[in-house]
């Protein structure tokens, strides 16, 4: 059968009526703004967490309210996380991007102008870093939606995994960045400005390419059969369907969870450390092999995943070692002079954890197809930052203040240092809980996949997505 015979099947089977599938170069250039745009925001979220001490005597505020810069970009991605969703699937890949992208940059412009002299702000350069961060945590949801749907309506079946992992690990890329450069960039806390200076120029950069590159919301042609049905459902009714589906559910607040649990990990492995007398420098070293190493389990992971289709099977294996990872670091964390055990346990912590991320976002377009991608993965995002806020506030309420030590590196211990024992082991025994749960309770249909394979000559029609199409 010729590829337009299956086109024409797959039109009475609900998937479109096409002459035949085709993929474009620029989809590359489509993936390279969305990975700078994602790379930039999680820089810029994560920008004070590993020097959060010097950050607090730089401008003269408490640990608790340089915490609350990362903190609020949970809160605001809670309610305009369901915007972002509306957004994507409603107006499209083209404005949620380029919006992201002003917002980002706009967010690191006002950040810098806290730290401007002639301003002469005062005891008002706080609330101009933190209006700057609020900016940048509006950009989040669109971001982080983004990979998902661009994947779905670029790519083909057999790189949607890929592309997706490429985009979505560019966060966490961020993340690394964040955790090597702060630290190297702010040796005292007069440098902070420096720090935010060099932190807008990916914001810009990534603003100018999205603006200027980005062209259309979808290709002419799709690439596959299910990017003629993307964002079939409308928004409400596709909101109704989620809802209803206890599969989607089950793995929305163990995945949530996860990401929840990462976030903490990566926003206070600074004040964790610490107090036990490990320096800045190896909090950034733990936090970076964290990222290393979950970049590289992200992508073996998704190549894997995109030859055998063993989504579920992936994630739960890899959910299982990341709760053990986190034991193991519960456990030595509380302990000095254990820096090697630390980097090996962040650096197995990374890579099983963050490997989950990209496969569990595909996981969620298969187990809730035909509802739009943004939408479905949007909602577990949503879910990811509720259980953040309260992970993060439940932890910092759980930490105990302890008589100043000698040994701690904590710069701020006015008061003494912070005993962060029982909230780390908290938090291993909730990564544990929600593994054992979603191995136990998590089962599903690839509905996406089985919706393109219904048509027995649908593989020869995807066959001819694999040559790029050149540019008119």
């Amino acid at each position: 059968m010729e590829t337009g015979e299956a086109a024409s099947l797959l039109g009475e089977q609900g998937l479109g009526r096409l002459p035949q599938f085709k993929t474009y170069r620029r989809r590359w250039f489509l993936l390279t703004a969305v990975c700078l745009l994602n790379c930039s925001n999680a820089m810029l979220w994560l920008t004070f967490a590993p020097v959060a001490d010097k950050t607090a005597v730089y401008f003269h505020i408490s640990l608790e309210m340089v915490n609350w810069l990362s903190i609020v970009y949970l809160l605001i991605s809670i309610p305009f996380g369901l915007v972002a969703t509306w957004v994507l699937d409603s107006l499209g890949l083209r404005c949620a991007v380029i919006l992201s992208a002003w917002l980002n940059m706009m967010g690191s412009i006002i950040r810098v102008f806290s730290v401007l002299k002639f301003l002469n702000l005062g005891s008002q350069s706080y609330w101009y870093l933190f209006t700057g961060q609020c900016l940048c945590a509006l950009a989040q949801p669109l971001i982080i939606f983004s990979p998902t749907k661009l994947a779905a309506l670029w790519f083909p079946d057999h790189q949607r995994a890929t592309a997706n992992t490429i985009a979505s690990m560019s966060n966490p890329l961020g993340i690394l960045i964040a955790n090597v450069l702060s630290p190297a960039l702010v040796p005292e806390g007069k440098h902070i400005p420096l720090m935010l200076g060099v932190y807008a120029v990916p914001a810009v950069t990534a603003c100018a390419l999205a603006t200027m590159g980005i062209r259309e919301k979808v290709p002419p042609t799709p690439p596959s059969a299910s990017a003629t049905t993307s964002t079939s459902q409308p928004f409400l009714e596709g909101l109704k369907m989620l809802l209803r589906n206890k599969q989607y559910i089950i793995l929305a607040v163990c995945f949530g969870g996860g990401i929840g649990m990462f976030t903490c990990f990566s926003a206070l492995l600074e004040q964790i450390l610490c107090e036990k007398g490990y320096s800045n420098e190896f909090a950034g070293l733990n936090g970076a092999l964290f990222t290393v190493c979950g970049l590289l389990g992200a992508f073996l992971l998704g190549l894997y995943v995109d030859r055998t289709r063993k989504f579920i099977e992936s994630t739960k294996i890899c959910f299982c070692l990341s709760a053990l990872a986190s034991i193991v670091f519960a456990v030595t964390s509380r302990f000095r002079n254990q820096a090697v055990m630390l980097a090996i346990t962040s650096s197995l912590f990374g890579f099983f954890g963050f490997a989950i991320y990209p496969i569990a976002m595909e996981l969620a377009v298969e187990c809730s197809y035909p509802v739009g991608e943004g939408t479905s993965t949007g909602l577990i995002f949503v879910a990811s930052q509720i259980e953040g806020v309260i992970l993060m506030i439940l932890l910092q309420a759980l930490t105990v203040r302890v008589s100043e030590d000698p040994s701690s590196t904590c710069a701020l211990e006015q008061d003494g240092a912070l005993d962060w024992t029982t909230p780390v082991l908290v938090l291993a025994g909730l990564c544990s809980g929600m593994a054992c749960f979603y191995v136990i309770f998590f089962h599903t249909d690839y509905k996406r996949l089985c919706a393109e394979t219904n048509s027995g000559d649908l593989a020869k029609a995807e066959d001819t997505a694999t040559a790029d199409v050149p540019e008119a």
